[in-house]
């Protein structure tokens, strides 16, 4: 039987991204397994073309800002869970960071939520999944977004 004892979901702050935390929180709970999560941030150096140099102020101030947001979804994946979860604030590029994060907690399970996009949508906006998927060194439960439909 296939069990994962550490797993790691992927946050970026999205309704996507809250039904990945859901699934993660659910098989930990069931797996007993740890579970973690981890928000990246693309730092201060992504403002600085946009702004010829990142204000060190504003910088601090959206780290601040992600750390509170990010120990609000900590809280929340502890509750669906009923374990205490790890929070990680990571800086640089996503997939990057993501496969990073899970090789040095040698995670057995990484969740990634997507939107679903394809064609010239998912072209543009790029595909943080798919590069997990890609470049993980363990298995990746990608979680659509599921839309009302009217």
């Amino acid at each position: 039987m296939l069990t994962w004892l550490r797993i790691l979901c992927a946050v970026d702050f999205s309704t996507c991204s809250r039904a990945a935390l859901e699934h993660a929180a659910e098989l930990a709970r069931r797996f007993d397994a740890r579970l973690s999560i981890v928000h990246v941030w693309k730092g201060p150096l992504a403002l600085g073309p946009a702004l010829g140099v990142a204000p060190p102020a504003l910088a601090a101030d959206d780290e601040v800002e992600l750390g509170r947001r990010l120990d609000g979804w900590r809280a929340e994946a502890e509750r669906l869970a009923g374990r205490e979860v790890r929070a990680t604030l990571a800086i640089g590029a996503a997939v990057a960071e993501v496969v990073r994060v899970a090789r040095e907690e040698q995670v057995d399970l990484v969740v990634v939520g997507t939107h679903g996009h394809t064609g010239v949508k998912r072209a543009v906006l790029g595909s943080i999944a798919e590069g997990v998927v890609r470049h993980a060194a363990c298995a990746v439960l990608v979680v659509r977004e599921v839309l009302d439909e009217d």
